[in-house]
């Protein structure tokens, strides 16, 4: 049963292909894992963070978080730091290398990001935060958005008062998690602050926080009242999810689990992009956490086999011997040979 569809929002010239978006994830959201996700159904995805200071920007880990070579528009990038003037200057900066869309972090809670006045410690400190809004906005010509939790902890709730002067300051849209800082991703994130400051805006508000299945994406847009959402850790291992949520707000039914082999071929297409993007060496490192956040979310799978297989593929150096481990361990004839014998090993 089709249902009838919720108006998309605009984000600037941007109309939204779907409701559903990748959240920024610092050493996960990728060019290869965003290209993925907006294949099967990402409507909106989001570059890693980027420091705002560009004379950290002559790294290769900066310079790969940079790369949005070949992807469609819009381009999204986020930016963070503690300096008005320097947030600016990097806005400007990353619109002339290719950014359509820039994504100011206030919502990181990483001690380290924290400790140098940046993500979500802003939230502590509200003059700064509309000095900041103000001179983004100003600098650039292209829509400018922020995403932050509900506060600093919880007896500074201040998500209402942030989000009046992001509208104020002319973000096109925001991005709320629904943890505070202090809680970084513990506990259970909360909707009511989320409803409040949608029932309070006129620009677009975007859930975030635990919306780790179909149903649960429908009773986060029904509760808050949210324009989209936002899925994070939830797609690691399980860029489906999109699809998955699509269908359901759609049409309230669930969509079947793609076959064992449609699964392995998008494993496979996700690591051979790993090794391509980074090279051989980096390549094969950054394939081991992935293939993990895949492994733990396989149910054919025990978790004492989870841990043998990932310990299996670790000690793997390089693309080639790879690809034969996930030929032999990962098909659907091998797991359901382990599977048959009891084993806790591959």
């Amino acid at each position: 049963m089709t249902r009838d569809p919720q108006p998309l929002p605009a984000i600037g010239p941007y109309t939204l292909p779907g409701p559903v978006m990748l959240a920024p994830m610092a050493g996960v959201t990728d060019r290869p894992f965003r290209r993925l996700c907006r294949r099967l159904g990402a409507g909106w995805v989001v570059g890693e963070m980027v420091t705002a200071d560009p004379t950290l920007w002559n790294t290769r880990k900066s310079r790969l978080r940079m790369d949005h070579q070949g992807e469609p528009s819009p381009r999204v990038v986020q930016i963070a730091g503690g300096d008005a003037a320097m947030l600016a200057q990097a806005a400007r900066l990353n619109v002339e290398l290719g950014a359509e869309v820039i994504d100011i972090n206030m919502g990181c809670p990483a001690k380290k990001v924290c400790n140098k006045a940046a993500g979500s410690a802003l939230m502590r400190d509200e003059p700064l935060v509309a000095e900041i809004l103000e001179a983004v906005v100003a600098a650039v010509d292209v829509p400018v958005t922020l995403k932050i939790r509900t506060g600093w902890c919880a007896d500074s709730n201040n998500a209402l008062t942030i989000a009046k002067l992001a509208e104020q300051s002319g973000i096109k849209a925001l991005a709320i998690h629904g943890r505070h800082r202090e809680q970084r991703y513990t506990g259970c994130a909360e909707y009511d602050t989320i409803a409040r400051v949608k029932s309070a805006l006129s620009i677009p508000v975007i859930a975030n926080g635990d919306i780790t299945s179909p149903e649960k994406a429908e009773f986060v847009r029904r509760y808050t009242g949210a324009d989209a959402l936002m899925v994070g850790r939830a797609a690691q291992g399980n860029p489906w999810i999109f699809e998955q949520i699509n269908h359901y707000l759609a049409c309230g039914e669930k969509l079947a689990t793609p076959p064992l082999e449609a699964r392995q071929a998008v494993l496979e297409e996700h690591i051979q992009a790993l090794h391509a993007f980074y090279g051989e060496t980096m390549g094969v490192r950054i394939a081991r956490k992935h293939l993990g956040w895949y492994l733990e979310e396989d149910a054919r799978f025990l978790e004492t086999q989870r841990k043998s297989l990932k310990q299996q593929f670790n000690a793997l150096g390089t693309p080639q011997a790879q690809f034969e481990w996930i030929n032999k361990a990962m098909s659907p004839d091998a797991a359901a040979l382990l599977l048959a014998k009891g084993s806790h090993a591959a």
